[in-house]
């Protein structure tokens, strides 16, 4: 039986954004805790930035940010915890876009698919088996190994469509 999930959905102008955060740093301390691994102060930090909101993040408007606090932060320190962060699958990288996104489900590793909407920015976070099996049918068929699996699809969220009506 195939499963599908929407992890994360657009959300709506109007949303309680301030819980989606809190929500995000109570499943990364958890998580931490569980893995005996630490959530360090400026990891803390990249993860509450890259929460901000649900557009994607680029690792020099973070570094940019964490300079507003701390003026001797380094391209390094960012990277090194937006790795620390996607390794533990606390955010995923958009390659496209080469910008980041907190993960929705963080408790399960997964492979998601992403819907990124051209207007707003926002991005919405899929986990669905069907598409995962189909796609490694697929590869499959022609002599191909998936190892890494990102999709990427852009268009319009319902919100930014009914804006164009």
């Amino acid at each position: 039986m195939s499963k599908s999930k929407l992890i994360s959905p657009f959300k709506p102008a109007a949303h309680k954004h301030q819980e989606c955060l809190q929500s995000a740093i109570v499943a990364a301390k958890t998580h931490c805790d569980a893995a005996g691994i630490r959530l360090t102060p400026i990891r803390q930090r990249v993860l509450e930035l890259v929460w901000q909101n649900h557009e994607p993040v680029k690792a020099y408007d973070i570094l940019d940010k964490l300079k507003q606090a701390k003026s001797s932060s380094a391209p390094p320190t960012v990277y090194r915890a937006l790795d620390f962060l996607q390794d533990e699958g606390l955010v995923h990288k958009i390659e496209s876009l080469n910008a980041y996104v907190g993960c929705g489900n963080p408790k399960e590793l997964h492979k998601g698919q992403f819907f990124i909407c051209h207007d707003c920015g926002f991005v919405a976070e899929l986990d669905d088996d069907e598409i995962r099996d189909l796609l490694q049918k697929k590869a499959k068929r022609f002599g191909f190994e998936i190892n890494d699996e990102m999709v990427e699809i852009k268009g319009y969220c319902q919100e930014c469509r009914g804006s164009k009506k």
